[in-house]
């Protein structure tokens, strides 16, 4: 079977092409990466209700809080470095603080930008976002999720930051995937250990769950694509059954999807947590792949975490 692989950025600029039509509230903004972004499909389809801000991202998140407390709905892309860190006191103040209805929509996230190296691959988004109050964090397992979950933030009322990634990879769920913000998906049942995967790493994970398994080892693999609010039900109710847990992110092990779920666990499950993300460092410049191995967040990595983890919970 061939597995399609296809960019995120290309389906969100697809959705937003589709909301221009039915939405006559939705603006799109951009800071002089539309062609990247794809926020130029909204341009091509809706001229009218497309801003270009030019490189002046702090600027384009004020203009957004603005539109947005006249009623707009208003979409902000830029690359993930410029949208979570150079605009950060911006979204805080301007939107998260009097919660407006503003989409932060960043893509070329994390070390899969590659040859673009560590000025432009974000790996503390998830954490800086996170941590804003009334902030959802949303970061789509694929480029079918990507797509239903820009309409979906479109009907949320209130403050979103969605990751994206640059580059194509395999697609995990179905092209008429339902998103519901806050809802983890099960995606494989299992009884020893729970894999829990964000972004592209949901696909690692599943590949890591097959290898696992023929070496009898079961294990439940979730696909945590909305960050904040965390899925506390399914989460509790996957390692009330498995007891121990592996994170999968393609960002910092440190405040991102990683702690988020220990967070959670310490208070109201402690169960062993093995972190798969990078370890308090900046990315390089190199080859995706390659740089996944050297960092760490490849299959084989997974499936060794997953190791650790059940041997931790036999320790306790």
């Amino acid at each position: 079977m061939t597995v399609q692989k296809l960019a995120q950025r290309n389906y969100y600029g697809k959705a937003l092409a589709e909301l221009s039509r039915s939405r006559g509230d939705v603006v799109v903004m951009d800071a002089d990466l539309a062609s990247s972004t794809k926020t130029s499909e909204f341009e091509k389809v809706c001229p009218e209700r497309f801003v270009e801000v030019g490189i002046a991202e702090q600027n384009m998140i004020g203009v957004a809080s603005g539109l947005a407390a006249s009623g707009k709905t208003v979409f902000a892309s830029t690359f993930a470095v410029f949208a979570s860190g150079r605009c950060w006191e911006q979204i805080r103040l301007s939107v998260a603080y009097p919660r407006l209805n503003v989409k932060i929509v960043s893509t070329h996230c994390g070390i899969s930008v590659g040859e673009d190296g560590a000025s432009h691959q974000a790996l503390e988004d998830i954490s800086l976002m996170r941590s804003i109050p009334n902030m959802v964090v949303i970061s789509p397992s694929d480029a079918y999720e990507a797509f239903a979950a820009t309409k979906a933030i479109a009907e949320y009322d209130g403050p979103v930051y969605m990751r994206l990634g640059r580059s194509e990879f395999p697609t995990v769920m179905p092209m008429d995937t339902e998103f519901r913000i806050g809802r983890a998906t099960v995606m494989r049942e299992g009884g020893d250990v729970t894999l829990i995967g964000t972004g592209q790493l949901v696909m690692s994970c599943l590949e890591a769950a097959d290898a696992l398994a023929s070496e009898g080892i079961s294990a439940e693999v979730i696909n945590m694509s909305t960050i904040k609010p965390l899925d506390r039900e399914t989460l509790l109710e996957s390692l009330g059954r498995t007891g121990c847990a592996v994170t999968a992110e393609e960002h910092s092990v440190i405040g991102g999807l990683g702690s988020a779920v220990s967070e959670l666990l310490c208070e109201e499950m402690p169960s062993p947590v093995v972190k798969i993300g990078t370890k308090d460092t900046f990315g390089e410049s190199g080859n995706p792949e390659k740089l996944f191995v050297k960092y760490g967040l490849a299959v084989p990595d997974v499936i060794d975490a997953a190791k650790r983890s059940m041997a931790l919970k036999r320790k306790g």
